[in-house]
């Protein structure tokens, strides 16, 4: 057996809550990015057929918010799990603290600030184009379609979640930090890591638990959860 097959396997469910610190603001703060618009006329099939430069213009200053922002304690916490363990995150983020924090196994569920793609419906085939920039009304996909944000919208499919609960079955020790578990379907992924799993849960203010097997809540903001996470584990 090889030494990374021989580790145990945290697998961790990353919100919003994590990037916050890094301030980066979240779908529910009082004074959150949203703040000001309509959620579907930003994210959403319809918002974008009804007014696709607002969209644009939207998904762009995200961009920039993200591409000013560092990695925290968290993120950095998180990755240096992986020198004890093998880690996978799953997060609902579109930034790329976790990657530019160094961990190696990120899986985003609902898209990715820095990737774009054709606005056809063909998700799972189309394309997927690096951004860096701002994406503008003319910007053209190689199948001649205008192109928009690798991200899910509301109304529209996830489709890593087959992949997402499958690896919440293989997790040693399952960790959530940062999430309202507020968001389907992700909010649901708790549901398939087993019964005898660790389950340690990391936020501010801890989300309402329907299941109570084998859950330890560390309640505080991020940064501060991943350390306490630290000394729990290494006790």
């Amino acid at each position: 057996m090889s030494g990374e097959a021989a580790k145990p396997h945290i697998v961790v469910l990353t919100g919003a809550g994590i990037s916050a610190e890094s301030g980066l603001k979240t779908f529910r703060d009082s004074d959150g990015l949203w703040m000001g618009y309509n959620v579907y006329d930003v994210a959403s099939p319809a918002g974008w057929k009804k007014d696709p430069a607002q969209v644009l213009n939207f998904y762009n200053m995200r961009r920039r918010d993200v591409s000013a922002a560092v990695p925290n304690a968290a993120h950095i916490g998180l990755a240096n799990l992986e020198n004890n363990y093998k880690v996978t995150i799953v997060t609902q983020n579109i930034d790329d603290l976790h990657e530019r924090a160094g961990s190696t196994n990120v899986i985003h569920l609902h898209g990715e600030i820095f990737k774009m793609r054709s606005e056809s419906n063909n998700e799972m085939e189309n394309k997927i184009y690096e951004i860096r920039n701002d994406i503008n009304l003319g910007d053209f996909a190689e199948d001649g379609k205008q192109l928009r944000p690798h991200i899910v919208w509301f109304d529209e499919q996830v489709p890593l979640i087959p992949v997402a609960k499958n690896i919440m079955r293989q997790a040693d020790i399952f960790v959530l930090v940062g999430t309202s578990l507020q968001v389907y379907p992700a909010a649901g992924l708790i549901n398939y890591v087993p019964y005898d799993t660790p389950k340690y849960i990391i936020d501010k203010k801890i989300p309402f638990m329907s299941q109570a097997e084998n859950i330890f809540f560390i309640e505080r903001p991020a940064t501060d959860g991943v350390s306490e996470l630290f000394r729990i584990l290494s006790s």
